[in-house]
């Protein structure tokens, strides 16, 4: 993944973009725009400093409800392209 800022669109979930930005081969400053406030927060601060591999490989299908995908599915989606 390039270094820089980064945003990504979502599908299918309450987030609506997720920003981030790619420092020396990792992530920082996770923002979601839209979805759950407090538990964005959380996840952002919990995957600050991995690697994007990382992350893909910790969020990747995880669902909310009855959806098939979910906001950290989504940010994991957002690692892999």
């Amino acid at each position: 993944m390039t270094e820089g800022m980064h945003e990504y669109t979502t599908h299918g979930s309450c987030a609506r973009k997720i920003r981030f930005e790619v420092k020396d081969g990792t992530v920082h400053n996770i923002q979601f725009d839209g979805g759950c406030n407090g538990n964005l927060k959380m996840i952002s601060k919990l995957l600050e400093g991995m690697t994007p591999a990382q992350i893909a490989e910790r969020c990747s299908g995880n669902t909310c409800g009855a959806k098939s995908t979910s906001c950290a599915d989504q940010l994991a989606r957002a690692m892999m392209e």
